[in-house]
């Protein structure tokens, strides 16, 4: 298998495979891929085929789909291709070497087979941060190879056991599961795109490696809202009409 990242601003994941190698992802991540790429769905992941209808369920609160694709290269080398949904950063993360990660919700691509991906946390901050979501981690599981994207620059940091760093939870991107974590309210701290919302940061805190990303998807909308009427600001805020703009803005 060869995963070459084309591409700068907005990239472009190609995966070279040979006959009988296969790929996972949540449904709907494929971007175009050849004739003999053979495709099914299942609620299971892992080298074992464990998990099944929960398991799927699971995947649908950390903001996965309920059913995995998985592709097969048939009789002869296939390709597949997987395009990043916003400017940014797509790189692999070896899961289970020696353990697993947590990633933002939108920010697994796809894994070879032995992946296992799952809800990983979920907290409800009020408001019109993340459209009324709330904070939520997908956790990456298993043994083999994950890709993920992150969106804007991407900056990482080793922390030491026991050094923290506070954290926009729009800005967290992935972290190993050494990390511990904790969703606060520090009192007296406006943001000045969520208002009240801006109170909650992530405390993370080490042993451990994490990736932080520069332009979250809400941060991006709420930017945008004074450029935009009333009723096409509120659709950008819940994520709606992003896509359409940023389109709109790298053609110009």
């Amino acid at each position: 298998m060869q995963a070459d990242v084309k591409g700068t601003t907005l990239p472009v994941l190609e995966m070279i495979l040979e006959p009988g190698e296969s790929l996972i992802s949540n449904h709907g991540e494929l971007s175009w891929m050849t004739a003999n790429m053979q495709m099914t769905q299942t609620t299971q992941a892992g080298q074992g085929g464990g998990g099944g209808l929960m398991a799927g369920l699971k995947r649908m609160v950390g903001g996965g789909s309920l059913f995995l694709t998985h592709y097969e290269a048939s009789g002869s080398q296939g390709m597949i291709a997987f395009a990043a949904k916003m400017p940014g950063h797509i790189f692999p993360l070896e899961v289970g070497s020696p353990g697993g990660y947590l990633v933002h919700r939108h920010g697994w691509m796809c894994g070879t087979p032995g992946i296992v991906p799952s809800i990983g946390f979920q907290q409800g901050l009020g408001g019109a941060l993340f459209g009324g979501e709330g904070f939520i981690l997908q956790k990456l599981e298993g043994q083999g190879t994950a890709w993920v994207e992150l969106s804007g620059e991407v900056t990482s940091y080793d922390l030491a056991a026991g050094q923290s760093l506070l954290v926009h939870p729009g800005h967290v991107g992935v972290f190993e599961d050494t990390v511990s974590f904790q969703v606060t309210r520090i009192q007296g701290i406006v943001n000045r795109y969520f208002g009240a919302d801006g109170h909650w940061l992530v405390v993370l805190t080490g042993p451990g490696k994490i990736w932080l990303q520069s332009m979250p998807l809400p941060i991006l909308a709420a930017s945008l809202r004074p450029f935009l009427g009333e009723g096409e600001a509120r659709d950008a805020v819940a994520g709606g009409a992003v896509g359409g703009m940023l389109g709109n803005i790298l053609r110009s």
